[in-house]
């Protein structure tokens, strides 16, 4: 933590109330999503200055592609990929080399 804090009270939908109070640390949590929702709007922003702006229509049609694709896996096909990329994270947290793909 940074000694430059601020305490803040907001208001937040009784959803988001209810996750919060499992968190052993709210702020810390709260504080991250932000962190990362601001790394996404600069990343927005970055590509809008490149000539590729990110609408919601976009955004929607992208993700029915997907869905489109991933519906032709199979569950065995779906769950090699999700554990390549939780072990991808997991590694990349560790700071493990990443290998080349087989």
């Amino acid at each position: 933590m940074t000694s430059a804090m601020r305490k803040l009270s907001i208001s937040v939908p009784f959803d988001v109330a209810e996750r919060l109070q499992h968190e052993t640390n709210a702020s810390a949590y709260v504080t991250q999503a932000v962190r990362d929702r601001m790394r996404l709007d600069a990343l927005d922003a970055e590509l809008a200055h490149q000539g590729i702006p990110i609408t919601e229509q976009g955004v929607a049609e992208a993700r029915a592609r997907r869905a489109a694709v991933e519906a032709e896996w199979s569950p065995e096909r779906r769950d090699a990929l999700r554990e390549r990329a939780r072990q991808f994270t997991l590694d990349a947290a560790a700071g493990t080399p990443e290998q080349p793909a087989a």
